[in-house]
């Protein structure tokens, strides 16, 4: 095995295990360390979780102990070099004697961004940066839009039929609108699963009042793997018409996490809100234009919350809203291989739509395969660099 590939096998390794930093290190990124000694033996390992304080590679550190001396110190991500929760890692691995570091990408945060590496070099130290940078960057891409634009990356999810329908046309009776149209799904088991990842990827998700009074959702992490902080469930609802009877606030009312946020207007009627305070339902209230929420004060206020990674799971006028605000980081649309043909039915965004920034075509395209549905993911912004 050439000494690149080496290289390849122990920072896949080091991904790996940042991977299991999801949901266990926001708003921090997710961060894994693999130390190996001169004859190739692994003698650290580490993984970042918020709660747990201690970045990776201090974790891995402190596994090796005295054999990290002379060693090569894996990471998907540039170690610290500022004092922020933690001492600089930085620091901590010239300390410990460490040889060499082998890192996928710098760290997007402005307090590092280069430095950690420079202060490693200063330190004789050789290091090595960019292998696997793609995969790591699609790791930490929430975080990289929160440090860099203090707001949230934004993923816009939606599933449709080919000719672009996200739902029948509504009815009176929810009953037999259900039983028209593959039930109350639109794609296979498959790709409702991974929408369960996705959602587990994420901070927070977010929904219109539209959705909330036709579909009467949950928008729950149904993965069951560990989270630190619950799935914050986000309703704009100007006009605070959300049912106190709805799954979304009785969940509230049951759980007392105070997982549900609903945004409205100013000025609310004054009861409900009381009522919904009651339920264990936040409620907030931001300024409105032509009517509407403004979603850019909503995005300013979710990651005062500390909300790094949103994914949107709303209806057609959510859809045209957040793709007009020219916000939208992310696309993952699924379609199922159906075709509605109702012209009443609801389509996947309202009205004329204008990106104010950038422009319309995604970049960066991965199809998917889920059973016989198809899901085609791409990006619109670079967290990176715009």
């Amino acid at each position: 095995m050439s000494d690149s590939q080496i290289d390849e096998q122990f920072l896949s390794e080091a991904l790996d295990l940042a991977h299991r930093g999801i949901g266990l290190a926001s708003p921090n990124p997710c961060v894994g360390a693999v130390i190996v000694d001169a004859t190739g033996r692994v003698i650290g390992r580490g993984t970042h979780t918020y709660e747990g304080r201690k970045h990776a590679e201090i974790v891995a550190l402190e596994e090796a102990g005295a054999a990290a001396k002379g060693s090569t110190v894996y990471l998907n991500l540039e170690p610290c070099s500022h004092v922020g929760r933690t001492g600089p890692c930085a620091d901590a691995l010239t300390q410990a004697g460490v040889k060499r570091v082998v890192a996928c990408m710098p760290d997007p945060n402005p307090l590092v961004a280069g430095r950690g590496f420079e202060k490693l070099r200063n330190a004789g130290m050789q290091v090595d940066v960019g292998r696997l940078q793609r995969e790591a960057q699609r790791l930490n891409e929430g975080f990289a839009r929160y440090i860099r634009s203090r707001r949230p990356f934004l993923t816009l999810k939606s599933a449709m039929t080919l000719d672009g329908k996200i739902a029948p046309a509504r009815r009176q009776d929810r009953h037999a609108q259900q039983n028209e149209f593959r039930g109350t799904w639109i794609t296979g088991e498959l790709a409702r699963n991974h929408v369960q990842r996705l959602r587990h990827e994420n901070d927070a998700l977010l929904a219109g009042i539209g959705t909330a009074l036709a579909d009467n959702p949950m928008l729950s992490d149904r993965t069951g793997l560990p989270r630190r902080r619950p799935l914050l469930r986000v309703v704009l609802d100007s006009k605070l018409q959300i049912p106190l009877q709805s799954r979304l606030v009785q969940d509230a009312r049951r759980n007392g996490r105070q997982d549900l946020l609903v945004i409205c207007a100013s000025s609310p009627e004054e009861r409900k809100k009381a009522q919904l305070l009651d339920c264990g339902v936040q409620v907030e209230e931001i300024r409105t234009i032509q009517g509407q929420v403004d979603f850019v004060a909503v995005l300013r206020r979710l990651a005062e919350l500390e909300i790094t990674k949103l994914m949107i799971e709303g209806g057609s006028r959510i859809n045209a809203s957040a793709l007009a605000s020219g916000l939208v980081d992310k696309m993952f649309l699924f379609y199922a291989p159906s075709i509605l043909g109702d012209a009443k039915a609801v389509p996947f965004a309202s009205g004329e739509i204008r990106i104010e920034n950038g422009d319309s075509s995604l970049k960066d395209v991965t199809l998917h395969r889920f059973g016989d549905d198809i899901a085609i993911e791409g990006y619109l912004r670079d967290p990176y660099s715009d």
